[in-house]
């Protein structure tokens, strides 16, 4: 795959800045904040970004998704690989096994979309453990098996290509949980979480950055700390954190490099970076005003990512309908998740995603009503390509090729 490598020899990004007034209005001296060249920042020649938990739970998602093809694995292994629980040897890595972190912890656990919403928090958190449970129980017992309409087993594409495990209505649930993670660990985190001005500001948060009073025994404000969390579920894998090359993990981060090397969309991963560096930069100099602007875009941005990628699924996987069902079911099977991970998303300036539970509920009720991708239309697929593209500002022919 093409790297991208951001920030690191783009001389705009050196003046890249934002002013607002004071916020108290008394006096109109405006103030500059600069983003740097690199998501690099340092306090008394310390570094002050850190987000260790992001790049753990990544790397937890790396291992469980593995293992969800591993059919000689059981429920109760898969099930503690999500909720890890502290010095349990559920992965390969003992440090991975030595955290306190865990993949459902923070799935639809975002402060402003589930804190006061716990009905819809535990549904999701149920809807994963389903899948896993389905995964073993009717997908592994039919490993060997050739899949056919309302059976579950394997599928080859065409030509001697990759074999396809699928449930009854030739679903990969490996891949519906690997995207639907997208949305509901790393996007709800990110857009819902630490970019919240409920968890940037929250209790003396402000008053702090405002002082330069850090966290104990760190070298970072707890509002900086934030923010990089918010970054860390995006380049968290990367051998480079500071200037991330992308395509470094297979969740959020790969999907932006994809959508990035389509011409329609170049531009939106530096359009990101420099979202993320020039907010950061503001809480430095404790511009809040172009700190909460460059939320707002990373928030636009991000959530453009997982529709681009729900339309793009959708209409690959309709051009092998009826012919390559194995292909098809596999691009459909990543639409699925991307579809599911749209309630996730945020439309900038409100408090709600682009498409509710309920509505993304429906979408999916309409891929599986009956024998599910056996039996969907091409005009199903396109009607809800249509529905998902009319809320931002591409076309279906865009994402779709």
């Amino acid at each position: 795959m093409k790297k991208i490598i951001l920030g690191i020899f783009t001389f705009s990004t050196l003046l890249f800045t934002g002013c607002s007034s004071d916020d108290d209005g008394t006096n109109d001296q405006e103030t500059e904040v600069t983003a740097p060249a690199t998501y690099a920042f340092t306090r008394d020649g310390n570094s002050t970004v850190s987000f260790s938990g992001q790049t753990t739970r990544i790397a937890m998602a790396e291992e469980f998704i593995s293992a969800l093809v591993d059919s000689a694995r059981e429920e109760e292994e898969l099930d503690a690989m999500f909720a890890h629980a502290e010095g349990d040897s559920d992965f390969t890595d003992a440090d991975l096994n030595a955290s306190d972190k865990s993949i459902r912890s923070k799935t639809a656990a975002s402060a402003d979309f589930f804190s006061a919403n716990t009905t819809d928090a535990t549904a999701i958190k149920g809807q994963f453990d389903d899948w896993i449970a389905s995964q073993v129980a009717d997908v592994f017992t039919k490993w060997d098996d050739l899949a056919s309409s309302g059976v579950a087993g394997q599928l080859q594409e065409a030509g001697g290509g990759s074999t396809r495990y699928i449930n009854a209505k030739g679903l990969e649930l490996n891949q519906a949980i690997n995207k639907s993670l997208i949305g509901a660990l790393m996007v709800d985190q990110m857009l819902n979480n630490y970019l919240s001005t409920a968890v940037l500001d929250e209790g003396d948060n402000r008053d702090d950055n405002d002082n330069d009073v850090l966290a104990e025994g760190k070298d970072y404000t707890t509002m900086e700390h934030k923010w990089d969390e918010a970054y860390g579920y995006l380049y968290g894998a990367e051998a480079d954190t500071e200037a991330p090359e992308l395509g470094a993990d297979s969740f959020l981060n790969k999907y932006l490099s994809r959508v990035e090397d389509d011409t329609d969309f170049a531009g939106i991963a530096e359009t990101i970076y420099n979202a993320f560096k020039l907010g950061r930069a503001a809480i430095e100099a404790k511009d809040y005003t172009v700190r909460d602007e460059q939320a707002e875009i990373i928030r636009g941005e991000v959530s453009k990512i997982i529709a681009i990628r729900a339309v793009y699924y959708l209409q690959q996987g309709k051009l092998n309908l009826g012919t390559d069902y194995a292909s098809a079911f596999h691009d459909l099977s990543e639409g699925f998740g991307f579809i599911y991970s749209l309630q996730f998303t945020r439309i900038p300036g409100t408090d709600t995603p682009y498409f509710t539970k309920s509505e993304v509920d429906g979408f999916i009720d309409q891929l599986m009503t009956d024998n599910g991708f056996w039996d969907v239309t091409e005009e199903t697929l396109d009607q809800i390509s249509d529905t998902i593209a009319a809320e931002f500002t591409f076309t279906v022919a865009q994402a779709g090729s």
